[in-house]
C-alpha cells in the first residue's frame, strides 16, 4: 500500500468517525430568566471595580470600566418568586465609552433544579444591552451539556435603574 493510499483510507475513516460523532450530538432548547438586581438591601451583582475620577457628563463614560460580580438568579417565569432553575454567576464590565452601553461578560449558567439540575453552560461575549436582543456564543458546558456549543438570545423583560429581568432563549448543541 502506498503512502497516498494510507493517508486516503486514515481520511476516509476521520471523516466517518466525525460524522459518528456529529449523529450523537443533541440540540437542546430552553428558555428562562434571568433577575439582575443591582440596588437595594439584597442585590445579586456587586460593583468591584471602576472609575472614580470621571468628571464628564456622558453616563455611558462614567460607568466605563465598572467591573461587576454576579450571582443572579434564573427562574422559570419573569415573576422573581417563579421557580429557580439556577444562578448565573460570573463577571460583566462596562465595556463601551461613548454612545453604546455594552457589557463584555464571561457568565456559567449553572442548573440547580428540573430535567438540566447539574448541568452547566458558559457564554463568553459582547452583550449591547440598549438593544433589543443580543446574541451571544456558548463556549462550552457541563453535565448534560459537556462539550457544548451554540448561542443564547437575551431580550430585556424589565429595568427599573440598574436593575434588570432579561428573558434567554438557548440552542446549545452538545
Amino acid at each position: 500500500m502506498t503512502l497516498a493510499s494510507k493517508l486516503v483510507l486514515l481520511f476516509a475513516l476521520l471523516v466517518l468517525s466525525f460524522n459518528h460523532i456529529e449523529a450523537k450530538m443533541k440540540i437542546t432548547r430552553m428558555q428562562f430568566y434571568m433577575h439582575d438586581v443591582v440596588g437595594g438591601p439584597n442585590p445579586t451583582a456587586v460593583r468591584v471595580a471602576g472609575r472614580s475620577n470621571f468628571t464628564g457628563t456622558n453616563p455611558i463614560e462614567a460607568m466605563f470600566g465598572s467591573i461587576f460580580i454576579m450571582d443572579n438568579p434564573l427562574t422559570a417565569t419573569p415573576n422573581p418568586n417563579s421557580t429557580v432553575l439556577g444562578r448565573a454567576q460570573g463577571i460583566y464590565a462596562m465595556s463601551s465609552k461613548e454612545t453604546e452601553f455594552s457589557l463584555l461578560m464571561t457568565l456559567t449558567y449553572g442548573f440547580i433544579s428540573g430535567p438540566y439540575n447539574g448541568s452547566s453552560f458558559s457564554v463568553i461575549g459582547r452583550n449591547p444591552v440598549m438593544s433589543e436582543v443580543r446574541e451571544m456564543p456558548v463556549v462550552g458546558g457541563t453535565g448534560m451539556f459537556r462539550l457544548a456549543r451554540g448561542y443564547c438570545l437575551a431580550k430585556t423583560y424589565s429595568m427599573d435603574q440598574m436593575d434588570a429581568i432579561i428573558g434567554y432563549n438557548v440552542t446549545l448543541i452538545h
